[in-house]
């Protein structure tokens, strides 16, 4: 490769922001979600999936243990250190299996915010979808369905790599075969779908949570015992902050980016700032989401009794009553 297009590389590529930058950041997500997940897989471990709420979180657990678990080859990919087999792996399994796990994290956050509607909103109430072999079966659902999604793109993926590989530069989508980019376009929309129903369900549950938390307000201010019941309630909007600070960002960055693309059609080509913007902005909001594994432990100790009472005896090395 001569100097020229070595030069074209490095300002088109990537760059400085991508492989020093976010490999950092993406560490310390992993060491802190490790931990964090580690932790509540073996509080959960211990606790009896009596209610759907916690069969949720209990797979919830699950995917971010997963998502977290590709951390250290996407950071080494990024680096620029990586052999090749490393790379493809990266773009084979390492990536698919964090988008899975990402929107496995989505859909059970939307069926956490229906339940806790149901909860909220219809406390007296007995439905079906409340039941805990309900929960179980849905969340084998869900598994199912997005392990159905992703196994194809694992398999179309079977293209050779360029030769020689430029360190942290593989365009993975360049690995698909024909057919399998076709597949591949199909699911991207369709977890855009995902996305925005379960944004759609969360308005509309947590729309009709808000109003039923604003009446209680306003029928008690003056009993503490209401007062503190209120505030229970009010905690699950924990939900709401960790669904948009994670999830929100990328997918209005593909929007965004979606739209750009069908105005313009040569701004993917060529070098320059913008596609230095968009390097930086795509990585940017692809962290936010692995963040996702870390906030989780948020709902769990805020939002589950039996989550809390648990790990502050287990932390604390005492019996639990009985």
């Amino acid at each position: 490769m001569n100097s020229t297009a070595s030069n074209n590389t490095i300002r088109c590529g990537p760059a400085y922001v991508l492989t020093v930058l976010f490999p950092c950041l993406h560490s310390i997500v992993f060491l802190v979600a490790l931990t964090l997940n580690c932790l509540a897989a073996w509080v959960f471990f211990n606790i009896p999936s009596n209610s759907t709420f916690v069969v949720y979180l209990k797979n919830m657990v699950v995917a971010d243990i997963l998502m977290t678990l590709t951390t250290p080859v996407k950071v080494l990919y990024h680096v620029g250190v990586s052999p090749m087999d490393l790379c493809v792996a990266y773009c084979r399994y390492s990536t698919i299996l964090f988008y899975l796990s990402m929107y496995t994290s989505i859909a059970f956050l939307g069926l956490i915010s229906l339940d806790r509607y149901l909860k909220i909103v219809w406390p007296f109430g007995e439905y079906t979808v409340q039941k805990v072999r309900v929960g179980q079966a849905l969340s084998a659902a869900v598994w199912l369905v997005f392990s159905s999604i992703a196994i194809p793109i694992v398999i179309l993926t079977n293209k050779s790599p360029p030769h020689p590989i430029v360190p942290g530069e593989l365009q993975c989508f360049s690995l698909l075969s024909e057919y399998g980019q076709k597949v591949y376009k199909g699911t991207l929309y369709t977890f855009q779908v995902v996305f925005w129903g379960t944004l759609a369900l969360m308005v509309v549950c947590y729309s009709f949570i808000s109003r039923t938390v604003y009446k209680s307000y306003k029928a008690s201010r003056s009993s503490s015992s209401e007062a503190a019941c209120r505030k229970t309630k009010a905690k699950v909007f924990v939900i709401v902050v960790v669904f948009f600070i994670c999830f929100a960002p990328f997918h209005f960055f593909l929007v965004a980016h979606i739209l750009t693309q069908t105005r313009n059609t040569q701004a993917s080509h060529g070098c320059g700032e913008k596609i230095t913007m968009y390097y930086n902005t795509q990585n940017s909001t692809i962290w936010l989401c692995s963040t996702n594994a870390c906030l989780d432990p948020l709902i769990y100790v805020l939002l589950c009794k039996k989550f809390r009472t648990r790990l502050v005896a287990t932390l604390t090395c005492k019996a639990l009553p009985p």
